[in-house]
């Protein structure tokens, strides 16, 4: 009986936990998301012939490798592109690496606009020159269009455009790009040391890393301006197996390339890393709360009732969602023997592993560790750094920020996220509190898939809305 009674109370209760869920979700008004870049006009063809010339100068960088004179003649074409900007900005060059400052009337609250020269090799089979920069279909081509020549082309347009009207910012401006980003090279942290001999404490930092993103998550639809507020921690980690080694014929148990599959499974089938919804990622899920149907708005809503099951479904949504919950670990490189017949002596695997505040690098490595050493297997950390701090979202130039994307793209919201890649804005947060990654191009599912793949583009007529962005920036970092 009373088993039955305790059943009965708890069937109340849930019930009752339910009713309010759904009347608090009926409460919310339905929002959804208008903004679409305008047909391409003159203007954006305008954009897109100086994006081409940009596309043209193949910026490809290699890792440890001085290329300063490749570079240096990039540089040349920007000045040919922008002579105003290059006329009137103080020009600080390092290795290649670029930094250009705009004077204001004030410098107590300096913006940096940034992103980065160069670029990854093309690859495979293209349908479009990779550097020829073709002009067609309503779009630019060529690697570098979206992966970010298309932002350093508006920032440095923007300015060029309020040179050209005799605008004075009312704050310093810094147009801040290394030609180092690919690989992880010192080129951004040359330039943070420059500003930090100059005792410049930026206001806001802009990168790349978000963007005015189509359908963000399945089921969603509308362009979103995802604006990433911090980035993973980023480590490479190499895992070896060893033994005697021998011939094929015999082939002993447990040899290295068992074990090196075995711990790999464990890792891939029981994921040892925890799963948890920071502050950042709960905010997000609940702005986007009004721009859902009934049901996501009905979960986004009421993380109170319903976060045991979102932890479940979100990790199913997508690989991009499931990461912004949790530690990953991708398999990236492998190698045994040198011959079929060869059992090896040595088999390693490479790891690129991605690091969350609530489990950060220390731990995540100790985690790890344990496991490999349950398959005897050897970990070595080859690089590592950690994730990075949280802009202030409730911040002023949080909200700045905001404000310029809502009053440039008229109906798109803009949305809080955590950057699962690395960016050069990392480097900035040693001397910025508010470091934001967003470059103010749209991305639909072709862009993003030809980001470092083959026949990258972007859609130009997109570009004016990016050059009225920084524009807009410039001009409302300067009235605060």
């Amino acid at each position: 009986m009373l088993i039955l009674k305790i059943v009965a109370a708890i069937i109340i209760i849930n019930a009752v936990l339910i009713i309010a869920a759904i009347i608090h979700t009926l409460s919310i008004p339905n929002k959804k998301s208008t903004y679409k870049a305008p047909p391409a006009d003159e203007r954006a063809l305008k954009y897109a012939e100086v994006l081409s010339k940009m596309i043209r100068y193949e910026t490809v960088s290699v890792a440890d490798t001085n290329q300063r004179e490749k570079f240096l003649g990039f540089h040349k074409v920007m000045e040919e592109l922008f002579p105003l900007v290059f006329q009137n900005l103080e020009k600080i060059e390092i290795d290649g690496n670029l930094l250009m400052h705009w004077k204001g009337k004030k410098a107590d609250k300096p913006v940096v606009l940034m992103s980065h020269q160069d670029v990854v090799p093309a690859e495979g089979e293209w349908r479009h020159e990779p550097f020829g920069g073709e002009i067609s279909e309503g779009k630019v081509w060529g690697r570098g269009t979206s992966d970010t020549k298309g932002s350093v082309m508006a920032f440095y347009q923007a300015v060029e455009e309020l040179l050209e009207v005799g605008f004075e910012p009312g704050q310093d401006v810094y147009l801040s790009s290394s030609c180092t980003e690919e690989w992880g090279g010192p080129g951004c942290p040359s330039l943070v040391n420059e500003l930090k001999k100059r005792e410049v404490k930026p206001f806001l930092v802009i990168d790349e890393g978000g963007g005015i993103i189509n359908e963000p998550i399945d089921g969603i639809p509308g362009n979103f301006a995802m604006l990433g507020v911090f980035e993973k921690g980023n480590c490479d980690l190499k895992f070896t197996a060893r033994s005697d080694g021998g011939h094929a014929s015999a082939p002993p148990k447990n040899s290295p390339i068992i074990r090196l599959a075995a711990f790999e499974l464990h890792i891939e089938k029981l994921n040892p890393f925890n799963k948890k919804f920071s502050p950042v990622v709960r905010e997000m899920f609940k702005r986007f709360a009004p721009y859902s149907g009934f049901k996501m708005k009905l979960a986004f809503s009421n993380f109170w009732l319903f976060e045991p099951i979102l932890k479940q479904i979100i990790s199913k949504l997508s690989g991009t969602a499931r990461s912004m919950l949790t530690t990953t670990m991708a398999f990236t490189m492998q190698k045994g023997s040198d011959a079929g017949n060869v059992i090896p002596q040595e088999a390693s695997v490479w790891v690129d592993m991605r690091t969350i505040p609530h489990q950060g690098m220390d731990e995540s490595f100790r985690i790890v560790k344990k496991i490999a050493d349950r398959y005897k297997v050897e970990m070595e950390i080859i690089r590592g750094g950690d994730y990075t701090e949280t802009a202030d979202i409730n911040g002023e130039a949080w909200k700045t920020t905001v404000k310029t994307v809502e009053e440039t793209f008229p109906g798109l919201p803009a949305m809080p996220y955590i950057l699962t890649g690395a960016t050069d804005a990392k480097f900035y947060q040693e001397i910025c509190d508010c470091v934001i990654r967003f470059a103010p191009v749209v991305y639909g599912k072709e862009q993003l898939e030809s980001i470092h793949g083959i026949d990258e583009n972007i859609e130009y007529n997109c570009l004016p809305g990016a050059v009225d962005f920084y524009k807009n920036i410039i001009k409302n970092v300067g009235e605060l």
